[in-house]
């Protein structure tokens, strides 16, 4: 059996600190000194991991301490891992940050990092401070000392007397810095209402990946970096299988529209025996008869939503494929299956039909976090009673929900009422509600 991979856990006090430029220049710029280089990304974001395996080449995965027994997490970053030399863990939002939980449990980036024994490389922004930032190593060292301190990236400053002021008063604490990154701001992955624009839709996406690692290597000392990485800590006993596959032969949604599926899930699914037959809707194909089972994942359906209402052959197709095979929609697909879906500037367009909900985009209210949800009938995430973990994130409403019976019942993770959520008919279903692991 090969030794564990050695891994770091790229973390900051709160979101816009640097972390994504950070992460994925050091990626970059490692792989290019001949590193094999694997990265993985803390919390439910579906966007990141994309832009991970284009740094590296590698796939990564979603790391969710809330969401996943610890042992799938920790045969996630161990797959993740595999093969390479050095293992990158994206933080999410700040290093604590999560929800009420057991300890361990909350999904923040903590809870990863003191799972898998990674130690914390801490960007900073410093605009507006100089010897103070002392005080925020000193604090992350007082609220968790089990989690060691691999160094600082400084990231936003202003000057070499700058970096002289701030890293001296790091370097009394005995923590080490790293480098100190000037401000950028022409060096930015470009940001849309469901965060970053996705990879496959970035526009000279390998030229930006090159100017960040050219930034990262210039202020950045990757050797020290990469040698404070230590090896994963070998997994807990548990389940470490995800939801297994919800059909033999897979029919997926896949183009700008529909881009959200956890790469675990979908890794997942080949593991158990699954083929994925992707299709593109944008394109205006239908899911190949010869499946079984029909997924529409989540995505951007707003911003196409004329182009999906004239997509005669997605449509009609689907509603074929319907007619015999099960079909499941998340959060945009679960739009899709609807009767109409209003978009930004308020028109409003005939969608599949399959299901009565009707949704708006006009009407935008942002709808955020975990869920645990169970199921209300068989269907494709299992029979009736099924417990799943997962996590909502979007802006549209519904605006009618018709008179189809309930997908499920889900609460949050701050213990909310349990109530009913999502769509089914015959054997079509749909819900906002991502899937991410079995509860």
């Amino acid at each position: 059996m090969s030794a564990p991979a050695r891994g770091l856990l790229v973390a900051a006090l709160r979101s816009s600190s640097g972390k994504t430029t950070v992460t994925l220049g050091a990626m970059r710029a490692l792989a290019r000194r001949g590193h094999a280089v694997a990265g993985a990304k803390c919390g439910p974001d579906y966007i990141d991991p994309a832009f991970h395996a284009a740094a590296t080449g590698r796939p990564s995965f979603n790391l969710d301490a809330w969401a996943m027994p610890p042992a799938l997490l920790a045969r996630l970053a161990e797959e993740a891992g595999r093969g390479a030399d050095l293992l990158l863990v994206e933080g999410l939002m700040g290093l604590f940050d999560g929800v009420p939980a057991a300890p361990g449990r909350s999904g923040s980036s903590a809870d990863v990092a003191a799972a898998l024994g990674l130690p914390l490389v801490l960007v900073l922004d410093v605009s507006g401070q100089s010897q103070s930032a002392a005080a925020i190593v000193a604090g992350v060292r007082a609220l968790a000392p089990e989690l060691p301190i691999a160094g600082v990236i400084l990231n936003r400053v202003g000057s070499e007397r700058h970096v002289r002021l701030v890293g001296d008063a790091i370097a009394a604490l005995g923590v080490d810095v790293l480098g100190a990154i000037p401000r950028t701001p022409d060096i930015a992955v470009p940001e849309r209402h469901l965060g970053l624009v996705q990879a496959s839709e970035t526009a000279g996406l390998d030229a930006l990946l090159d100017r960040m690692a050219d930034l990262v290597a210039a202020h950045v000392d990757l050797d020290r970096l990469a040698a404070a990485a230590r090896p994963l800590v070998a997994p807990p006993p548990g389940d470490t299988t995800p939801p297994p596959p919800p059909g033999q032969r897979l029919a997926v949604a896949h183009d700008a529209a529909f881009g959200f599926l956890y790469p675990h899930l979908l890794a997942g699914w080949r593991a158990a025996g699954a083929e994925i037959v992707p299709f593109s809707p944008l394109a205006d194909e239908a899911p190949d008869p010869s499946c079984d089972m029909c997924w529409l994942p989540g995505g951007y359906p707003e911003l196409h939503a004329g182009r999906l209402a004239a997509a005669s052959v997605f449509l009609d197709g689907l509603r074929r494929f319907a007619a015999t095979r099960p079909v499941h929609g998340e959060c945009g697909g679960y739009m899709v299956l609807g009767h109409g879906l209003t978009d930004a500037a308020g028109e409003t367009h005939a969608m599949a039909g399959l299901l009565d909900v009707v949704t708006s985009f006009a009407k935008r209210k942002m709808h955020l976090g975990y869920r645990i949800a169970t199921t209300l009938a068989d269907g494709p995430l299992g029979p009736t009673g099924t417990r799943l973990t997962g996590h909502e994130f979007h802006y549209a409403t519904v605006v009618d929900p018709g008179v189809d019976s309930p997908f499920a019942i889900a609460s949050d993770a701050h213990g909310s009422t349990p109530t009913a959520t999502g769509s089914r008919r015959g054997g079509v279903s749909g819900t906002f509600f991502h899937v991410i692991a079995r509860a």
